[in-house]
Formats: structure tokens, C-alpha cells, sequence
């Protein structure tokens, strides 16, 4: 594969056809021949991804990362779109649902990030910091500082250098990262909604899934709500922990400390859109002890970053897989209503242009102080 990680336009094999009708009979030879599914599994893999790309009514050639979000905004709304639709045809494929809908936010945070008045663009990066930063300085300046974790202390110090070449830079990083899902998570989808565990089976024998994914593939076809629930949380840590966890570290070890700053930004004004599931800084508020004293600061901003590993899957399997969960089996249907809600309406409900008061308010007022 020579895009096998979705940074460049086009599907996973530049050599291959990117049109059902060019790669349907190139498959049909290849399975005709009695091969081994491993020795025709990135053709295999390319057909699948083609047919969800259709479905999906995005054109590979022209989805290109590289090229940021003004040529790929169509691209970012497809892609939920997608998602939010597959969940709709067939309720068990649970991973779709929580994708399209937690999507919902990630691509209202792509807006944001490319809307100049919002908290995420370069000169609301810098208010952001200077206003958590006048709280820090009201609390007790570099004694409370120092005892926050470093995500917010560079958000402090260095947020208010963030350029515009910065923001274009993660902004890519971010499309690439979602179209790698799509080029990893789709084309298996489509093999189950065409060929269900005949073409599953097939899928796994070219090696294109681990026995995870096999297992998550089994879970689906029980159709319980255990098992349901099963095999949404193996795919969402093949998506979180396989797919995207190299990118993830690339993107925050990059552009010097700009990545970190990016990424924690990202984390405190996120609100996924699954229902019942809390903001990161309500689910992990920063908690820390100052000595001499000593004394306990609590402030409500997140503890992590989006972009490490081990807490961002701790979010997802503490809380948005099992809310995901709930919310589909306990009220069908008021989730089966939110999946079927225009995308538009949905996006724009996300937007921190919405609540941008909202957000600094409970930024810089929740803070507390007192004795350990």
C-alpha cells in the first residue's frame, strides 16, 4: 500500500483503479484463480474501500489532505454523513453510530478551528490562554503555575504565539487522521453490508484484521445487546489505539510545542455529542497539591490530552463507548431521531461560535482554592 495511512489523495494503492467498474473484474479474476485471499488483500481492501467511498459520495482522487479544509470541507461532512447513515440501515453496527455522532463535534471543531473569531483560531487560542492565565495570576501566579500540568502551562506561556502556519498544520493533521479511519473502518463495513460473515470471512483470510476485528465482526453478528456492546468497543480501540495512535504522536510532538498547545486547546473545548457524556474537563478536572501549604487547587480544565494514548482511550471506554451504548439500547428511540438529524443541524449545534461565552465562563470561574 502506498496510502495506506490516508495522507494523500486518492485510495490506498496509487496502481490500482479507483472505480467499482475497473476493479470489479480485476477481483473476480483474482478470486476465480483459487489464490490465497492474501495474495489479492490490497486489491481486496481498494474494491471495498471504492464501494464505501461511493456510498459515501466522495470522489478518492480529489480527497487530498494536503490541500487543508477549504477543498475538503465536503469531504469532512460525507464522511459523518456516512457514518450517521450506516447506523440508520442497520442499527447494530453500533461503532458507525457513535462515530457519525461523536463526529458531529470533530467536524464543528474543524470549523471552528477555521472560523478567525473563535476560541480555536490563532487569536482565540490567545485570549484562551490569557484568560486562563489572568486566573492563574489572580490565584497565586507561579506557585500555582508551576503545579499545573504542562499542557496548560504551555497553553499559558506560548498559546499566544500560535501562527496562522501552525493552525493550517494541525488542521491537516486532523484530515488526515479521519480519512485514515475511513480508509481502515469503511471498507470492512461495506464487505459486512454486501457479503455479511461470508465476506467478513474473506476479508479476515487476506489479513486486512486482527483477530480483534474478527472478534468485534462475530460480536455484530450475535446481535445482542452485550454483544452489541462488545463489538463497539473493539472497533473503537482499533480506531483509537491501532488506526490513529502513531498520528496522534507525530501531531502532538510537532511544530516544536505548538502541537501540544493544538491539541490540549482541542481537548478543553470539546463536548462530544453523544448523549450524556461529559466534557473532558468535567470528566477529569485538573486536581493537584501545592507545598508549602499545603494547598489543593481545582480548576475545570482537563487533566489530560486528547493526544495521549492511554487517557483518550480511557475517556472513550469509561465514558463515550457505554454512553453510546445506553443511549441505543435504553432509548432507541430518541437516538434512532439524533442519528436521523440533518448534519447541518447537528454541526452546527457543535460550534463553539454557539457558546463561546459559555466555555470562558466556565473556564476561568470555576476555580477553587483552599487548604490540602
Amino acid at each position: 500500500m502506498t496510502n495506506g495511512e490516508g495522507e494523500s489523495a486518492g485510495g490506498i494503492a496509487a496502481a490500482l483503479p479507483d472505480t467499482r467498474a475497473e476493479l470489479e473484474p480485476l477481483l473476480a479474476t483474482a478470486r476465480r484463480s483459487g489464490a490465497s485471499p492474501q495474495r489479492y488483500a490490497t486489491l481486496l481492501h481498494q474494491y471495498w474501500l471504492v464501494r464505501g467511498a461511493d456510498r459515501a459520495g466522495i470522489d478518492l482522487a480529489k480527497w487530498d489532505p494536503a490541500l487543508g479544509l477549504g477543498p475538503n470541507r465536503g469531504n469532512v461532512d460525507k464522511v459523518y454523513i456516512n457514518y450517521l447513515g450506516l447506523a440508520r440501515e442497520r442499527p447494530e453496527l453500533y461503532w458507525a453510530g457513535m462515530a457519525g455522532i461523536a463526529g458531529v463535534s470533530f467536524a464543528a471543531g474543524f470549523y471552528d478551528l477555521d472560523d478567525v473569531a473563535s476560541i480555536m483560531s490563532v487569536p482565540g487560542v490567545g485570549t484562551l490562554a490569557t484568560a486562563i492565565g489572568g486566573v492563574v495570576n489572580a490565584v497565586g501566579p507561579q506557585q500555582v503555575l508551576s503545579a499545573l500540568p504542562a499542557d496548560v502551562r504551555l497553553l499559558v506561556t506560548r498559546g499566544p504565539g500560535l501562527t496562522d502556519a501552525d493552525l493550517r498544520w494541525y488542521i491537516q493533521r486532523l484530515l488526515i487522521m479521519q480519512k485514515h479511519i475511513f480508509i481502515d473502518m469503511v471498507p470492512m463495513h461495506e464487505a459486512y453490508l454486501d457479503g455479511g460473515a461470508e465476506a467478513i470471512g474473506e476479508y479476515a483470510r487476506a489479513g486486512l484484521m486482527d483477530d480483534n476485528m474478527r472478534r468485534a465482526w462475530d460480536s455484530v453478528a450475535a446481535n445482542t445487546p452485550a454483544r452489541l456492546t462488545d463489538a463497539l468497543v473493539r472497533m473503537a480501540s482499533r480506531e483509537q489505539n491501532q488506526i490513529v495512535a502513531d498520528q496522534w504522536d507525530v501531531t502532538s510532538a510537532g511544530r516544536g510545542v505548538m502541537g501540544r498547545v493544538m491539541s490540549y486547546v482541542t481537548t478543553l473545548a470539546g463536548k462530544p455529542a453523544v448523549p450524556d457524556t461529559p466534557a473532558p474537563g468535567n470528566y477529569a478536572p485538573i486536581d493537584v497539591r501545592i507545598e508549602p501549604g499545603p494547598v489543593r487547587v481545582r480548576a475545570p480544565l482537563p487533566a489530560f490530552n486528547w493526544a495521549d494514548r492511554a487517557p483518550r482511550w480511557k475517556f472513550i471506554a469509561d465514558e463515550l463507548a457505554p454512553k453510546y451504548a445506553a443511549a441505543i439500547q435504553r432509548h432507541p428511540a430518541e437516538t434512532r431521531a439524533l442519528l436521523a438529524t440533518p448534519f447541518p443541524e447537528l454541526a452546527a449545534r457543535g460550534r463553539l461560535m454557539q457558546r463561546v461565552p459559555v466555555v470562558l465562563a466556565d473556564l476561568t470561574t470555576g476555580w477553587w482554592v483552599g487548604p490540602a
